[in-house]
């Protein structure tokens, strides 16, 4: 059995029309032969990815998701601008062979990438993957030292300072984030008001630091080599990277990091395999990262309190769109519970902090 990334058939309500896109492609590799398959790959919660099969060769096609989307999120065009800038510097970004904003091939903009054919882990490792417990912590500092690696590019030399804002970030993000939660919230949501006031308060005066941050860095948006299952080969989905703290993205992963001793309802949202004998603990995370690139992190239960609440936005705005019909996918009909067992477990960290 392989063990590189399989796609599968495309969900009902989410298909492409194959024509209009395969006419677009043509005009720009008239190499490709024959007619495309098109399959999808898993998750797909937010931006959708398809696997685009021809006679001669593999592509990867990203579109935002079908209804309703958030103002600021799902804008292809700058996740492609992004990646291109990036490729020089970070030679793990996969290379972006086109981008379309003719509505008549697509009802939104979307692009075209290499594919990268390799090993994505998500909540176990695949059949036939056999780590031991000293593999799987050197899997784990491989990946960690990618997302350090990205947080020492130099970003101004990589043509991406426009993407910075400015001094400020950390109050930028709870100001934005609270605001989208409380549009997003449905009359089955909790309102998270206690959270977010006391993030508001605890916020740190100061960004710690202003670099090259992914937003969205898990396990299952790398790419291993499927010859070294302990190299990472590329790095996916660039959808929310900017510039900003670095302590803030790191939040941001462990919000996903689901360890092996965490509560039950914790473990029903893994979607990495975090819980493996070897796997660093959230704790563990931290002080490597630190150690690494010497930031302080004496008050990183700000940094794991703000990771827990955004995850519980996008949530909730995945939620909302299925509350109102806005999206099909049977999946999203459970997200309600996730949001709100996410502030529990943000309030019950706010009363006895675990890092």
């Amino acid at each position: 059995m392989s063990l590189i990334d399989q796609a599968g058939a495309v969900r009902s309500g989410e298909e492409l029309d194959i024509a209009a896109v395969h006419a677009f492609l043509k005009g720009v590799d008239s190499s490709l032969e024959g007619m495309p398959t098109i399959s999808q790959f898993v998750g797909g919660a937010s931006n959708l990815t398809y696997l685009l099969s021809y006679a001669n060769r593999e592509l990867i096609l990203r579109r935002p998701p079908f209804g309703a989307k958030a103002r600021s999120a799902h804008d292809m065009l700058r996740e492609a601008n992004i990646m291109t800038e990036l490729k020089p510097v970070y030679p793990d970004v996969p290379k972006v062979l086109a981008t379309c904003q003719e509505r008549r091939v697509m009802d939104s903009d979307f692009y075209v990438m290499e594919r990268l054919r390799g090993i994505i882990l998500r909540d176990k490792l695949p059949d036939g993957l056999l780590l031991s417990a000293a593999e799987t912590r050197q899997l784990c500092l491989n990946v960690i030292e990618k997302m350090i690696a990205l947080h020492q590019v130099d970003y101004q030399a990589a043509g991406l300072a426009h993407l910075g804002k400015g001094e400020g970030y950390v109050r930028r993000q709870i100001s934005g984030w609270s605001e989208r939660y409380r549009k997003a919230r449905t009359d089955n949501a909790v309102d998270f008001e206690p959270v977010m006031r006391w993030l508001a308060d605890q916020m740190p005066a100061n960004d710690v630091a202003t670099c090259l941050i992914h937003n969205d860095f898990r396990f299952d948006n790398v790419v291993l080599n499927p010859d070294d299952p302990l190299q990472v080969i590329g790095v996916l989905d660039w959808e929310m990277a900017t510039l900003g703290d670095p302590l803030m993205d790191l939040g941001n992963t462990l919000a996903y990091w689901v360890q092996a001793d965490d509560e039950a309802q914790f473990k029903q949202m893994r979607r990495q395999p975090t819980h493996l004998p070897g796997m660093l603990t959230r704790k563990e995370v931290v002080a490597y990262y630190a150690g690494k690139t010497g930031f302080r992190t004496d008050h990183f239960d700000f940094y794991e309190i703000y990771g827990l609440f955004r995850l519980a936005v996008i949530v909730q705005q995945i939620y909302y769109r299925f509350h109102h019909g806005q999206t099909r996918n049977p999946q999203f009909a459970s997200f309600i519970d996730f949001t709100n067992y996410l502030e529990q477990r943000c309030n019950k960290l706010i009363a006895q902090p675990a890092i």
